[in-house]
């Protein structure tokens, strides 16, 4: 029985994720990796990988959230820096995964809103999306124009997994002010 099946009237809860939740966060990585199209990841980490990028995001102060459903994790979303060099300091990129069984259920739609919602209570003023498998992905594409994402760039085939080329997408929205005021 699936997910579906047992709870579809409960409620999405969206909360900070917590070291109990990287059981099913890297399960649900896990199938990403190995059937899906946005990550270009080929093996799928560990339990204690997941657990040390966990550790990585909050160590960097951002957000990493999780969705429940009557207590199961049904996705997950998370921010991380955009590129090392301080010039970057204030962009951030975006990443959500949501359980196979799940998808077109608006779950998506609610974890990248709670991010926004997160990631503008900080100093960041642009969030990226690298959208694996670029427009193939649609329901990425749809989640982040639906949340205010701009096509910015599309790099073709450069990744090749599951024995094809995959392009990779680059969607951007500003966060706050933008680039319409400086920094503080």
């Amino acid at each position: 029985m699936s997910v579906v099946e047992t709870l579809p009237f409960a409620r999405l809860d969206v909360r900070e994720a917590t070291l109990d939740d990287i059981p099913a966060i890297t399960a649900i990585y896990a199938w990403h990796i190995l059937h899906g199209r946005g990550s270009f990841e080929e093996k799928p980490p560990t339990e204690l990988q997941m657990r040390e990028r966990l550790q990585c995001v909050r160590e960097q102060g951002l957000p990493w959230l999780t969705g429940r459903y009557g207590g199961i994790v049904v996705g997950y979303c998370y921010a991380t820096v955009y590129r090392p060099r301080p010039a970057y300091r204030f962009t951030i990129e975006d990443s959500v995964y949501i359980d196979a069984s799940m998808t077109g259920r608006g779950i998506g739609s609610e974890l990248l809103s709670a991010l926004i919602t997160r990631c503008e209570e900080g100093p960041w003023r642009q969030m990226i999306a690298v959208i694996g498998d670029g427009e193939k992905n649609t329901g990425s594409c749809r989640l982040h124009k639906r949340l205010g994402f701009e096509i910015v760039g599309n790099l073709r085939s450069v990744g090749f997994k599951l024995g094809d080329w995959r392009d990779t997408l680059i969607m951007q929205r500003p966060l706050n002010d933008g680039d319409w005021t400086l920094p503080d």
